[in-house]
């Protein structure tokens, strides 16, 4: 089942009314391996509208540059399935807001003030957030209903949210884009306070596990979502 996403990041289209503008066809390409994680030469040709051999040749391209890599998966009888993902560096064209900047922060109140003090700021963060999207999801009860709610508020905080049923009666949530990345990996306290905040707001009735995490090599952030009694 197709990824479903906001509005905000629903195609390149409405991307392109975003301060980052995917034009030509290897930014197109960037933003799709962003959006889906792996993808073959085919499926990436069949959404530009292009051949697959044409496709193929633009991710040769962006192979040389560092920014795509090629992998080979077992696909059944035959010949193995050839997947295209991003780099570091193809992911580092997506912006990190401030990323400089707030890691020099962090490390000044770690330095200045101590664990403890950083702790405590992510600590008011998760209470804000989780404040914040407990009044936006009321009146949303189903599991689904949630979750989609949770994928347009991440969405709108540049994390190009999407979330898809997985066919055995969960949910999965993809975050494709991570814009405080370079915060999250210098401290890991926002992540674990993220998946805290996303437990508690889809209620106690949903189990949050994640299975996809950006900071330890995955191409993104997924969770599965089910009904703690399912």
């Amino acid at each position: 089942m197709a990824l479903k996403t906001s509005d905000t990041y629903m195609s390149s289209e409405s991307l392109e009314n975003t301060d980052w503008s995917p034009r030509s066809s290897s930014e197109r390409i960037l933003m799709l391996l962003k959006m889906h994680g792996k993808l073959t030469a085919a499926e990436i040709g069949e959404n530009l509208g292009i051949t697959g051999e044409a496709a193929r040749q633009q991710l040769a391209r962006l192979e040389r540059d560092g920014l795509t890599l090629a992998s080979s998966e077992p696909s059944g009888v035959g010949r193995p399935t050839r997947l295209w993902k991003l780099t570091a560096a193809g992911h580092a064209r997506f912006p990190d807001t401030h990323a400089a900047l707030t890691v020099q922060i962090l490390d000044s109140v770690r330095t200045l003030l101590g664990e403890a003090a950083l702790d405590r700021i992510i600590a008011r963060r998760e209470d804000e957030t989780r404040t914040h999207y407990k009044a936006a999801m009321a009146g949303r009860f189903g599991l689904k209903d949630r979750v989609a709610a949770l994928a347009e508020l991440r969405s709108a905080e540049g994390y190009m949210a999407g979330w898809r049923e997985t066919g055995d009666g969960g949910v999965m949530l993809v975050e494709n884009h991570c814009p405080i990345c370079a915060a999250a990996a210098s401290c890991q306290g926002f992540c674990r306070a993220e998946l805290s905040v996303f437990r508690d707001v889809l209620g106690p009735d949903a189990s949050v596990e994640r299975t996809e995490h950006l900071i330890n090599g995955g191409s993104r952030c997924s969770y599965i979502i089910r009904e703690a009694n399912a």
